[in-house]
């Protein structure tokens, strides 16, 4: 059971912020204030990643203690897992890719969730049941702003995070594409900062991902 939250859950992951943190939490105790430094910087979105043992209780502890956090659950890959990280507080989830199984369980767990694509046909697939946010990953691997943008005419009614070698420097590229909500990186999470636990950098790094826009860069 999760405790109250001071916000409801979002309708769309894509019109939270610009950009979305995609965090690797090895140390659950660094969950709250990497949180709280993030959501000072402007970044409410928190897709905490479920690649170390320390991710659940992460984001059990973020949703706990940090209420102006809309904190996610990222690397989903099965049925049981979006179970698990419901019950632990998650507000959003994604997933690299999709089945119809992680989808179903997806859609069953009254939360937004963006599922993953990086094909023509997946994107098709997903229209198809009535899914029309979705995941791009891994963006620039799979080819890039140049994808996205010859996806937008013939499906107009798509609409993308796009996530995967994504920094600064490209992110207002991204952003500038009518079918790109936002992206999903984890460049102001460096990690020397973070295993210093010098969460005033990142707040600062938080801050200039928040103020991007298409067009614009960090200074």
């Amino acid at each position: 059971m999760t405790s109250p939250q001071s916000s409801p859950t979002p309708a769309s992951v894509l019109d939270l912020a610009p950009v979305v943190p995609v965090v690797v939490v090895e140390d659950a105790a660094d969950a709250v204030p990497l949180a709280r430094a993030l959501v000072a910087g402007g970044l409410p979105a928190i897709e905490v990643t479920l690649r170390t043992p320390a991710a659940v209780d992460a984001i059990r502890a973020i949703a706990r203690e940090v209420p102006d956090a809309v904190v996610g659950a990222g690397t989903l890959i099965t049925p049981e897992q979006v179970t698990e990280v419901v019950a632990a507080g998650a507000r959003f989830l994604v997933s690299p890719g999709w089945t119809d199984a992680l989808l179903a369980a997806m859609r069953a767990s009254g939360v937004p969730f963006l599922p993953g694509v990086s094909t023509t046909s997946e994107v098709v697939a997903l229209l198809e049941r009535g899914v029309r946010e979705m995941k791009f990953f891994p963006a620039e691997a799979a080819g890039g702003t140049a994808y996205l943008k010859a996806l937008a005419a013939p499906l107009p009614q798509a609409r993308f995070c796009p996530t995967g070698g994504i920094g600064p420097a490209s992110a207002p590229e991204y952003l500038a594409l009518p079918n790109v909500g936002c992206v999903g990186g984890s460049w102001m999470l460096p990690k020397d900062a973070v295993a210093g636990r010098d969460w005033g950098r990142v707040e600062a790094l938080a801050r200039e991902a928040a103020a991007l826009s298409a067009g614009a860069t960090c200074r």
